[in-house]
């Protein structure tokens, strides 16, 4: 590893520590030259996502676009923002573990669905309302009795 300060290559680790949310080990490094300590983090490289839309159009999986839904959809409810991570945490789990390059949106937006109907109906119904393109109150009501039942 190169030290970032003197560009030398010998640098070692002088501690090495699961980073705060266990999907990185965070190492303390020191140069073997000028002395100064850096830090670097380690992480596994995941295969490049592929979201398949609606329209047929492919673009690469985003966090951000997921992460922007669940917040929507939790506005003024009873949900952490620690609690929107662990979901999308999970919902990206559920994802990659599905071991596929290329994911149809629809797959993605039933996980969403599943993780949120878990937390908070209200942001269930709010996220099912936009995902599935409510035309109608009928469709709105049969929504709400499937998690009446």
């Amino acid at each position: 590893m190169k030290c970032p300060f003197c560009g030398e290559e010998n640098t070692k680790v002088i501690d090495s520590r699961p980073a705060e949310d266990n999907s990185a080990i965070r190492r303390r490094r020191q140069c073997d030259v000028c002395g100064k300590r850096f830090t670097t983090y380690e992480k596994v490289e995941t295969i490049p996502l592929i979201v398949i839309k609606k329209d047929n159009n492919r673009e690469p999986y985003n966090r951000s676009k997921i992460e922007s839904g669940i917040i929507r959809s939790c506005h003024k409810r009873p949900v952490s923002i620690n609690q929107i991570d662990e979901m999308i945490d999970a919902i990206e789990t559920n994802i990659f573990n599905l071991e596929e390059k290329e994911v149809p949106s629809h797959i993605i937006g039933e996980i969403v669905m599943d993780k949120l109907k878990d937390y908070d109906d209200v942001a269930y119904v709010r996220f099912a309302s936009v995902y599935r393109e409510f035309k109608d109150v009928n469709t709105f009501m049969d929504e709400l009795k499937k998690i009446l039942k």
